[in-house]
């Protein structure tokens, strides 16, 4: 390491080559002599670096106290190995407080703090946070107020605060156990985050992030009513017995439920669950006799970081007045071989036309959900709607609205879809996702889309072909006769 420098534009990857060497050599050595002997080394060129002897990144400095554990005590023996060749005038702390100088008028800030801490040097104050926060260095301020101690941490959170910065407030708030400290900051910047939550439609997690607090569930309540979400009111009053809920004050203004499509005025017959292998094989059956399905899914999000999504839970396949629900979930733990079977009969079917919106974005959710089954890998006579109103924006619910009149309530979307059994609300979100395609294609003529224009959109694929196959279909009834679509 003392030769690296020498190689400029090479020496950083041969400086992490030596190291990763010590490292190993530590991991393997079985005897206390081999220990001390790297750490006398590592003392060694620590107070070499320190001195200004040779240059190494900051980076190398850290790698070096975090492998070896070098102290103020290993710098000073190394000191008097070598006082007879040098004039050494500091001692070792001072070397490491005029190294930290250095890194502190370089804005290396993190190396910095992380010396203060191992070396237990306490020179710098308030003026040092307001230095680092002003250069955005809040991960360094963070570590480095925690260090000092309370005072330099509420220091911080009044920063936070002073810059709007109510995430960051909340986060060093409930690390450091500073709650009572700052009361109303952390109700404000609980509530900040249920309404993130909420406006994101993920009601159910901002539930659970109030854990049962009163006043937060109250203002949960408010954020429903706010977006006219009637049913979560109802939901969350009846749960919690929330009796005053009706002195939140909403404007009616916001109420926007009249908005919304409902179930009944579409004149859908019937919704049927299907978790067990009877009502599997007779949904089939049904389905096989439709002509036009509209098909869709559902899963509980996942809103962990970095973490895989949550296997898709249910699979809506729906007539104009008949809307199958399949557990998928249940169906592939039970009968996984009778599930792929009757679906892949349903999806590879020439007779049926399948309805989607931003369909392979649903397919891709199911082949990586349940990789084993054969059906989510082909199907047959696809029709994307997204992919006929090209021009439009605003989803699934804004195309609702602009053909049918009304929107559809999303506020139920990011639900716990593995729940059993559905809430009523669920079922009917599930069932219009799916049934409203097929009322939307039904008035593509009246919308300037005649039907060379959406079959040219259909499309097929199979897991061998490199591409989606484009064709215009002719349905085959189930006589055996070949028809064209009838649009009513």
């Amino acid at each position: 390491m003392y030769v690296s420098p020498l190689f400029e534009d090479h020496s950083q990857g041969f400086t992490h080559l030596i190291v990763s060497a010590l490292c190993r050599f530590l991991k393997r050595s079985t005897t206390t002599e081999a220990s001390l002997e790297v750490k006398d080394l590592a003392a060694h060129l620590l107070l070499d670096i320190l001195r200004g002897e040779i240059y190494h990144d900051d980076k190398i400095v850290l790698k070096l106290l975090e492998i070896s554990d070098v102290k103020l005590t290993n710098v000073e023996k190394a000191m008097c190995q070598i006082k007879e060749k040098y004039d050494l005038s500091l001692t070792a702390k001072e070397f490491v407080e005029q190294y930290i100088v250095e890194l502190v008028k370089s804005q290396l800030y993190v190396t910095a703090v992380t010396l203060m801490e191992h070396f237990s040097i306490h020179h710098y104050g308030k003026s040092f946070l307001h230095e680092m926060i002003k250069s955005n260095q809040f991960k360094a301020a963070e570590k480095w107020a925690t260090y000092m101690g309370k005072p330099m941490l509420s220091i911080l959170v009044e920063e936070f605060i002073e810059r709007n910065m109510l995430k960051n407030a909340y986060e060093t708030i409930k690390k450091n156990n500073l709650k009572h400290d700052f009361p109303n900051v952390y109700k404000r910047c609980k509530e900040s985050s249920l309404k993130t939550l909420a406006e994101k439609g993920c009601w159910d997690v901002a539930e659970a992030r109030t854990n049962n607090d009163r006043q937060l569930m109250e203002y949960l309540v408010y954020l429903a009513m706010e977006a006219g979400y009637t049913e979560k009111v109802d939901e969350l009053c009846d749960r919690y017995s929330l009796d005053r809920f009706l002195d939140i004050k909403v404007p009616e203004t916001n109420n926007l439920q009249g908005r919304y499509l409902h179930l009944d005025e579409l004149s859908v017959e019937d919704i049927i669950w299907v978790d067990e292998v009877e009502g599997l094989l007779v949904a089939t059956s049904h389905i096989e006799g439709f002509k036009v399905v509209g098909i869709d899914c559902e899963w509980k999000p996942n809103y962990v970081k970095g973490s895989k999504p949550n296997k898709v839970s249910i699979m809506q396949i729906a007539s104009e007045k008949m809307v199958f629900i399949f557990d998928l979930i249940k169906l592939h733990t039970e009968v996984p071989g009778i599930l792929d079977d009757c679906l892949s009969r349903i999806l590879l079917s020439p007779r049926i036309l399948k309805l989607g919106y931003n369909f392979q974005c649903d397919v891709k959710q199911l082949g990586h959900s349940y990789e084993e089954l054969r059906c989510f890998k082909n199907y047959e006579m696809l029709l994307d709607v997204q992919n006929i109103f090209k021009e439009h924006h605003g989803g699934l619910a804004g195309l609702s609205e602009k053909i049918l009149g009304a929107s559809l309530n999303k506020t139920r979307r990011n639900s716990n879809w593995e729940q059993r059994p559905l809430s009523p609300n669920q079922l009917e979100y599930a069932a219009l996702d799916a049934v409203i395609l097929v009322h939307i294609f039904h008035h593509l003529p009246g919308h300037g889309h005649d039907k060379s224009e959406w079959k040219s959109c259909i499309v097929s694929h199979t897991e061998n072909a490199k591409k989606s196959k484009k064709h215009i279909p002719k349905v085959v009834d189930r006589h055996g006769d070949q028809q064209g679509l009838i649009l009513n």
